[in-house]
């Protein structure tokens, strides 16, 4: 009997129309184009400024142009993912408002938190469900309104992040193709080094919260970076020595892009070539869960079907996750 696999099947993505460049950037905090360049790699990133639109919003413009790619309606829909740490409010699940904004009626939807590691860990989880055989069509939703929680009077972080939307249509394949395995990992230890202090349970929003400024981005970043090399480098290699790849047998590594140095060290590691490593960091920013799927979206037409591609993340949590997969088709 053959295997079955989720594969795949189209990307989407919306982008807001704002570039903040880092000219821009620099007027606000001390710091230069020169500087960001060198440091992070970033020249410029998307921001959603339009007025009562949040994370749904990206994910509903994603949903759309990823159905209208693959020929597909809301009513074939399934279930429905959302990646996010941004989401519209605590409760109701924001993926449950992206699947009312755009029709989807006859599936279940639910938010998954992995910071960084979204995409990864909610494509693992979708895998199941497609593998199991009982879903035909699930579609995994990145998406993320980071300028809502980025302090841009903080020179540390404010340059690093973005706004987008991204989603990808999961369907049954039994051809050698689709998602072929993945390893997930956490480590409770990264919560002191990179996160949001106040909004949750634990220091509820108050006067005292918002004057300290407790409601944005936190990070320690030479903890998190030396964390986020070793990380992700470790766990690429393991998938890629669990199937015995090697270097020229990869067409495509597609790393989380939160620092340009952070996706050179890594491709260092993995003994792969740095035009096999899909990289639009320098337009975009870190998105956050949104950086994989934005990278596929934006190579796309270069995708080829059988090729090996390996998708690489680090967040907070700590969180981090690799996953090999097979593309299934030629864009063209």
């Amino acid at each position: 009997m053959a295997t079955l696999r989720a594969a795949i099947t189209g990307v989407g993505a919306f982008l807001p129309e704002y570039r903040l460049t880092n000219e821009e950037i620099s007027t606000m905090v001390d710091t230069t184009d020169e500087w960001i360049m060198q440091r992070i790699g970033i020249k410029e990133r998307r921001i959603y400024k339009e007025p009562g639109k949040a994370t749904s919003d990206l994910g509903v413009n994603a949903v759309l142009e990823l159905l209208k790619k693959t020929n597909t309606t809301p009513d074939e829909i399934d279930m429905l993912i959302c990646a996010t740490i941004t989401p519209d409010m605590p409760f109701p699940a924001t993926a449950n408002i992206i699947a009312n904004k755009v029709g989807i009626h006859h599936a279940w939807s639910f938010d998954l938190n992995a910071a960084c590691s979204g995409f990864v860990f909610a494509l693992s989880t979708a895998v199941q469900f497609i593998e199991s055989g009982r879903y035909k069509k699930v579609i995994v939703v990145a998406a993320e309104k980071m300028s809502a929680i980025t302090n841009y009077k903080d020179r540390t972080t404010c340059p690093l992040f973005g706004d987008a939307g991204t989603a990808v249509l999961l369907e049954p394949t039994t051809e050698d193709i689709g998602v072929v395995d993945y390893i997930n990992r956490v480590d409770g230890i990264g919560r002191h080094h990179l996160h949001m202090k106040a909004g949750g349970s634990l220091l509820p929003a108050s006067h005292e919260t918002v004057d300290r400024q407790e409601h944005f981005v936190f990070q320690e970043g030479q903890v998190v970076f030396k964390a986020a090399v070793s990380s992700m480098a470790n766990v690429a290699e393991e998938i890629m020595k669990k199937y015995d790849l090697r270097p020229e047998d990869v067409a495509w590594v597609v790393p989380h892009q939160a620092n340009l140095r952070i996706i050179d060290a890594i491709a260092r590691r993995m003994g792969v070539g740095k035009e096999k490593v899909m990289i639009n960091i320098q337009k975009f920013g870190n998105t956050t869960s949104a950086t994989i799927p934005l990278c596929l979206y934006d190579y796309e037409k270069q995708l080829k079907k059988g090729d090996n591609i390996i998708l690489v993340a680090f967040g907070a949590g700590f969180t981090w996750g690799s996953v090999y997969l097979k593309w299934a088709y030629d864009s063209e």
